[in-house]
Parts: structure tokens; C-alpha cells; sequence
């Protein structure tokens, strides 16, 4: 076994929670999404939502966010592996994980707009 995985279960969460501000300090993009995930779920509960239409909400937030985490993880670990030099493959896995991002966003507006227009027009 190796140092790593013999740290712990506690530090599991400990080595979580520092992964997690590392990508909240190095990634504006990910702040802003926090912004937004506040503003969605304080609407969302100004609108009265039900359960369901909460869990569908957090779940298209969380996608989210976890497919900016992994595109900032993605990234990293390309940048140390080629010392931040170009490369036109590492270029477009850098392309395709910002894509990913992208998509998860849109679907995550879709049911945004679903969810918020069923309360809004009523």
C-alpha cells in the first residue's frame, strides 16, 4: 500500500475539502457558478418549488460544477505533465473538457428554464 493510500479516512475529507478551494481560488469560472447555484436555489425556494423540482435543480447544478472541477483537474494535470508548453493534442483535450463544461451548462439552462417558466407563468 501505498503513503497515499494509507492516509486515512478523515483525511480523505481533509485532502476533499482542499481540493475543493484549490479549484474555488484558481478558477473564476467556478465562483461564478457558486453565485449563480445560490441565486438558482434561493429562487427556487422563493418560488416554492417541490421537492422533485429542488433535486432537479441541485442535480443540474452539481453537473455543473463537477464538470468544471474535473476541466480544472484535466487541465492541471496536462500542464504539469508538457511544463505548460503547447501541444496540439494536450490543446484539444484542454478544448474537448471545456466543452463538456459548456454542454453541462446548457443542459443545466434547459432545465432552469423549464423549471422556472412552469412557476413564472402561472
Amino acid at each position: 500500500m501505498t503513503r497515499f493510500k494509507s492516509q486515512g479516512f478523515n483525511n480523505t475529507f481533509k485532502n476533499a475539502r482542499k481540493g475543493f478551494r484549490i479549484v474555488l481560488k484558481s478558477e473564476i469560472n467556478l465562483r461564478i457558478h457558486i453565485i449563480i447555484a445560490f441565486l438558482v436555489m434561493l429562487f427556487a425556494y422563493l418560488l416554492d418549488f417541490s421537492a422533485l423540482e429542488f433535486c432537479m435543480a441541485f442535480f443540474a447544478i452539481s453537473l455543473v460544477i463537477v464538470s468544471e472541477m474535473l476541466n480544472t483537474a484535466i487541465e492541471f494535470t496536462l500542464d504539469s505533465i508538457y511544463h505548460n508548453r503547447y501541444s496540439k493534442m494536450v490543446g484539444m483535450a484542454k478544448d474537448i473538457s471545456a466543452g463538456a463544461v459548456m454542454f453541462a451548462s446548457v443542459v443545466s439552462v434547459i432545465i432552469g428554464v423549464v423549471l422556472f417558466g412552469k412557476h413564472l407563468l402561472n
